[in-house]
Parts: C-alpha cells; sequence; structure tokens
C-alpha cells in the first residue's frame, strides 16, 4: 500500500491544456505519465514505475548495495559488480586488436577509438574532436572557464576533481609515491613517471610538425600549441594571451604581487612552485641533472642542455666538416641553421622568448634560462677558488678575471 502511495504520488496524468478543470486522459502517443521529480514524461506506465525504483536510491540517496571489502555503497548492483573487479583485478573486456583488458565494457568501446581514430564527439567552439565524451566534456571548461572542484582550505579552484586531489598534497606536504632510482618523493602518481624519464631518458611525445620529443603530456600539448597560435587564456589586466590555464595564473602575479611559495629555511618567497624548488637547490647543494658523457652534474635542467652541446659541438668537429651558412645582412657564417637563425633576430629584433615575470624578452631559449635566477635566487655557477656563487656564467668569468687574476 505505501508503494501504490508514493507511486500516486510521482505519477499524475497530464492535462491536455493548461485548463486545470480538463483532467480527461490524452492520447498514450503522447507520453500522458509524468515523472515530478525529474520532470520526465513516459508513453507507458510501466516505464515509469521502472524510474520510480531508480529514483528512490538516487534521489533519496539510499545506497543499499555494498561492498563487503572496503564497505563503500552504491545505488545500483551493476555499479557494485563493476567496483568489486578493482579489488579482483577482473578485466573480462579485452580488446581484439592489442589484446589490452578492461573491467568494463564502456572502458573497452573507448579503447576503440584508438584503433579506428574516430574521434565522434566535436567541440562546436573550435571544431576540435574527441574519441570520448569525458574529453569533449572537459575540453569545453577551457572555453567556459569554468572550474567547479574547490580547495575547503585555500579557496583554489580546478576544473578536474583530479586536479583538486593533486592539489590537497601542498596542504599536507604528503608525498606517498616515491622514485626506486633516486628516492625523491612525489604526492602524485603522474609526476613520478614524468620524473622517472628523467633516468631513463623516454620522450615519449613526438611533435609532427618540428620532429621535437617530450616526456611530459603537458608540456608536449603546450609545444603543440605554440605551432597552432591557439591561445584560449588572457589577462585582463593587460591582454597578453596564453596556452595553458597555469600560465596565465602564473602571469597574473606579476600584477597582483602575490608570491605563495614560501622556502622555510631563509623566508624567502616566489610566484612560482617551481622557483622556489629550484632555490631549495642552493639550501640542499642537489643536483640531480647528470650528464651522461662525463658525469658532471647541475642544479637546473637548462644548464645540463648547454653543457651536452658543448661535448655534441666537439664529436661534430671532429668528426666531419659541417657545411657553412652565412647571414645575408652582414655575411657572418654558421655552421648550424639554428645559429644562423638566432643570429638574424639581432637584425630583425625579433625576440620570441618572453619572461612571465618581468615581460623580458630574449633571442633564445638560453637567455631567457639563464635569465630566470634573477627571480629564482638560484646561482649555479661556483667558483673553484674562494666558493663563491653566481647566478650567470658570464658574472662567474668576470670573478675569476678580476679577483684571481693572477
Amino acid at each position: 500500500m505505501e508503494d501504490k502511495l508514493e507511486e500516486s504520488q510521482a505519477c499524475e496524468k497530464q492535462p491536455e491544456s493548461d485548463d486545470i478543470s480538463n483532467q480527461e486522459c490524452v492520447d498514450a502517443q503522447k507520453k500522458p505519465y509524468r515523472f515530478v521529480i525529474r520532470k520526465k514524461t513516459f508513453s507507458q506506465h510501466s516505464v515509469l514505475l521502472i524510474k520510480l525504483k531508480y529514483s528512490r536510491t538516487i534521489h533519496r540517496s539510499i545506497k543499499p548495495y555494498r561492498c563487503d571489502i572496503c564497505d563503500k555503497t552504491f545505488s545500483e548492483r551493476t555499479t557494485l559488480t563493476n567496483h568489486r573487479r578493482i579489488h579482483t583485478d577482473e578485466k573480462p573486456y579485452h580488446c581484439k586488436v592489442c589484446g589490452r583488458r578492461f573491467t568494463q565494457s564502456g572502458h573497452l568501446s573507448n579503447h576503440k577509438y584508438i584503433h579506428s581514430g574516430e574521434k565522434p564527439h566535436r567541440c562546436n567552439v573550435c571544431g576540435k574532436s574527441f574519441s570520448q565524451i569525458g574529453s569533449l566534456t572537459r575540453h569545453k571548461l577551457i572555453h567556459t572557464g569554468e572550474k567547479p572542484y574547490q580547495c575547503g582550505i585555500c579557496g583554489k579552484s580546478f576544473s578536474r576533481s583530479s586536479y583538486l586531489d593533486s592539489h590537497k598534497s601542498v596542504h599536507t606536504n604528503e608525498k606517498p609515491h616515491h622514485c626506486d632510482v633516486c628516492g625523491k618523493g612525489f604526492s602524485v602518481r603522474t609526476t613520478l613517471t614524468n620524473h622517472k624519464r628523467i633516468h631513463t631518458g623516454e620522450k615519449p611525445y613526438h611533435c609532427d610538425i618540428c620532429g621535437k620529443d617530450y616526456s611530459a603530456y603537458n608540456t608536449f600539448t603546450n609545444h603543440i600549441q605554440g605551432h597552432t597560435g591557439y591561445k584560449p587564456y588572457h589577462c585582463d589586466v593587460c591582454g597578453k594571451k596564453f596556452t595553458s590555464s597555469s600560465r596565465l595564473t602564473n602571469h597574473i602575479r606579476i600584477h597582483t604581487g602575490e608570491k605563495p611559495y614560501h622556502c622555510n629555511t631563509c623566508g624567502k618567497t616566489f610566484s612560482r612552485n617551481g622557483h622556489l624548488t629550484q632555490h631549495l637547490r642552493v639550501h640542499t647543494g642537489e643536483k640531480p641533472h647528470h650528464c651522461d658523457i662525463c658525469g658532471k652534474t647541475f642544479a637546473l635542467r637548462g644548464n645540463l642542455t648547454v653543457h651536452i652541446r658543448g661535448h655534441k659541438a666537439d664529436n661534430q668537429s671532429l668528426t666531419h666538416h659541417r657545411p657553412v651558412r652565412h647571414c645575408d645582412v652582414c655575411g657572418k657564417a654558421f655552421t648550424q641553421s639554428t645559429q644562423l637563425t638566432i643570429h638574424l633576430r639581432r637584425h630583425t629584433g625579433e625576440r620570441p622568448f618572453s619572461c612571465d615575470i618581468c615581460d623580458k624578452a630574449f633571442y633564445d631559449k638560453q637567455g631567457l634560462s639563464r635569465h630566470m635566477p634573477v627571480h629564482t635566487g638560484v646561482k649555479p655557477y661556483h667558483c673553484d677558488i674562494c666558493d663563491k656563487t653566481f647566478s650567470t656564467k658570464k658574472v662567474l668569468i668576470n670573478h675569476e678575471q678580476k679577483a684571481h687574476k693572477k
């Protein structure tokens, strides 16, 4: 009797017109049965009763199905069945092309798009296509700027729940994921995965436009946007555009002067977490970037990159003579086309590499890398005679020539 009462409360005849005196049932093809909670109509009363059954669990937050392993509860039996496979490692759905297995049929269906190349879900704003509807939903947040997931501690908002979970470790300082090579700890597993590629040298993300390879997916996608010129994030203060929301956030701190990252040793503050990480090496003496050729170590990856180029230049000069390229303006000769490209910028005045903190621009990426220690406080260049440290190699050379001149 109780069920009948609930059904009569949730189901009512839909009048043919707005006149409340007209309560005669209309034709069944016009779906006369209305689901009051969700305002949905059905042509058959039996279909309504099935939906009503689910409403009692979903809308009243009743979750009668409990996992006997972790005690997590679910509103539907099928959801519990899928969940249990996490504990049993059962993966009954397998791909006939590559053999990969999945816990849910929906996951297998999404995976098949990798082999077919099909991307049926298209963004109606920019036209970009995706193989999964979830990827399209997350992508649309770029256009709307919506960040529905907010940190209860500092109020910072994120576009994905996974980003929020990763952020929470900033407050707890928990780093449960450790590198089995060097022992360094990380708060997020994906960050650990990217870190391990420092040791292995793996760079699985390849740019088909310029041939450059990357170890991290985020760095790769930012690079691709550099080719397309697509910069959806813009600063409301000065109008400058950026390829990612994180770069915009870092840039905005130029205007606000915010420096939320604090060194517990000396009290110095920084606008970026990466700058704090580099600064901490001043106190710890850590030099995690290692040259595989001569064994020399560096505090900054950029310094290692410049160092390795020195080895490559030595090997090339010994093995073969490289063709010489001349500048059409001044006639200066170069053995590498990239060197000539950078040189030509001195004639044109082009400075494509800009500092997000102070907006100072440079002819090449190395110039920007040499500039950054001004903001981070890192002084990676060390005098072997007096142990004094310097932010740039040029300043070190000047010091050695003046202070220790024989």
